[in-house]
């Protein structure tokens, strides 16, 4: 099997399990809880809470739904015209951007069909932050931070290579900085 056809269907098995795993764990919410019910598993932090959200991931922007969802369908093919361009050995991106492709096309899926984004993972920090929110949107926060973590490690790696390389040729163990 060729790396280019390894690298497509690592794409789309990562997007595929991501969509399924989200509308499945929307649907099991729709079907046992009402709009608003909230159930505590680790009191007050953490919570399933049944909510639709009509904006954009974590509950930003709530009347912007429709630009989301062109956004969403916009993003995901350019990182189709985008995929075949990635340096085979970046594996983390290539994940991180399947990441965000299934989590952009979960969340497509519910705007299409709900009219809103099911959300249900629902973290508090007291007097700091409450937010609720959904496995895409965690999807898509992961994927970008696996495609940065690898940016940076590519980064640092051009920076290793453009680097002098040092050489000792006095005799003792001292280098004597001579720069190749």
């Amino acid at each position: 099997m060729s790396a280019k056809l390894r690298n497509w269907i690592l794409l789309f098995a990562v997007t595929g399990l991501v969509l399924v795993a989200d509308q499945i764990s929307k649907n099991i919410v729709q079907r046992t809880m009402y709009l608003g019910q909230s159930i505590d598993i680790i009191n007050p932090f953490f919570a399933i809470t049944y909510s639709e959200n009509s904006g954009a991931s974590f509950g930003f922007l709530p009347q912007a739904g429709d630009i989301f969802l062109i956004l969403a369908i916009v993003i995901v093919t350019g990182i189709f015209i985008f995929y075949p361009r990635i340096p085979q050995k970046a594996a983390l991106t290539r994940i991180g951007i399947a990441l965000v492709c299934g989590g952009a096309l979960g969340n497509a899926v519910d705007r299409l069909t709900q009219g809103a984004v099911i959300d249900f993972i629902h973290y508090e920090i007291p007097g700091v932050i409450s937010n609720v929110s959904n496995l895409a949107d965690h999807a898509i926060v992961i994927g970008v931070i696996l495609i940065l973590i690898n940016s940076w490690r590519y980064e640092d790696k051009k920076k290793e290579a453009a680097a002098p390389i040092e050489i000792s040729d006095n005799g003792d163990d001292k280098p004597d900085k001579t720069t190749l």
